[in-house]
């Protein structure tokens, strides 16, 4: 077997049934194992054993189940499973409003083609060891030593990057997406202010959330670093515990 899916959804039309039906055919083609279940906890309990990806079909009952969601959610983050959504825009935006982007593999607008989305699935099965739940951070900082050393504190916890220039950053960025930035101020060649007006001037890395690493702990210094509107500052100075806390705060800010 390719792998193990389960399919969640309701089918409320005969037209939905019968892409349904035609969907799983494709699959199991592929030698995909296929489960069906309703959007029931009870059910989904039973079948998750083994998973490898879910798909969720949302429907009109997503917008008056913000429990349901949470404990889908929570089910693909403590199994560290991707998750495959299908909906209307509105039905994804409702969604999304419940799991982190982390959380989502791929989103597949209704309506949609169905070979496309069997092929959509068979290729995230095939890609599903690079899948993480992780939140994804870049450090960037030209302290060889440093990089080594926040890497293997944060790394526990956090998928971490690291790049030793602000233009290697860019470059990385170019080609992956990350959830956090960890900035060094003070850098030779291209400064950390300068990277992050580079960054701002960009479609494609302008929401990306900063955070810079700063080793000066006088005001004026802490001030000209918020003056350029990153979402906080951590002194280098501080320890492993306080460094782990304040990016712990920085996500879970953001859920």
């Amino acid at each position: 077997m390719a792998g193990k899916i389960v399919l969640i959804g309701q089918n409320s039309t005969l037209s939905a049934e019968l892409t349904l039906k035609r969907l799983v055919t494709l699959l199991k083609e592929m030698e995909i194992d296929v489960t069906i279940v309703k959007p029931l906890a009870a059910q989904i309990e039973m079948e998750i054993s083994g998973t490898d990806l879910f798909v969720f079909f949302a429907g009109d009952f997503v917008f008056n189940a913000p429990e349901f969601l949470e404990y889908l959610r929570d089910i693909g983050l403590g199994m560290g499973k991707p998750f495959c959504i299908v909906g209307y825009e509105k039905e994804l935006a409702a969604v999304k409003e419940i799991f982190p982007r982390k959380a989502i593999a791929r989103e597949i607008l209704r309506p949609f083609d169905v070979k496309g989305l069997a092929r959509e699935i068979g290729e995230l099965l095939r890609t599903k060891d690079n899948f993480s739940t992780k939140e994804h951070i870049l450090l960037v900082d030209d302290d060889a030593t440093f990089l080594r050393m926040m890497q293997g504190w944060l790394g526990t916890n956090y998928t971490v990057a690291a790049s030793c220039s602000g233009m290697q950053a860019i470059e990385y960025l170019a080609k992956h997406k990350v959830d956090l930035i960890l900035l060094d101020y003070d850098m030779p060649v291209t400064s950390g202010p300068q990277v992050l007006e580079m960054l701002r001037n960009e479609p494609l890395t302008r929401h990306i959330p900063v955070i810079f690493l700063t080793g000066r702990n006088d005001r004026d210094s802490v001030m000209s670093v918020m003056s350029l509107k990153p979402e906080g500052y951590i002194l280098k100075s501080m320890d492993r515990a306080e460094v782990l806390d304040a990016v712990d705060r920085f996500f879970k800010s953001r859920t």
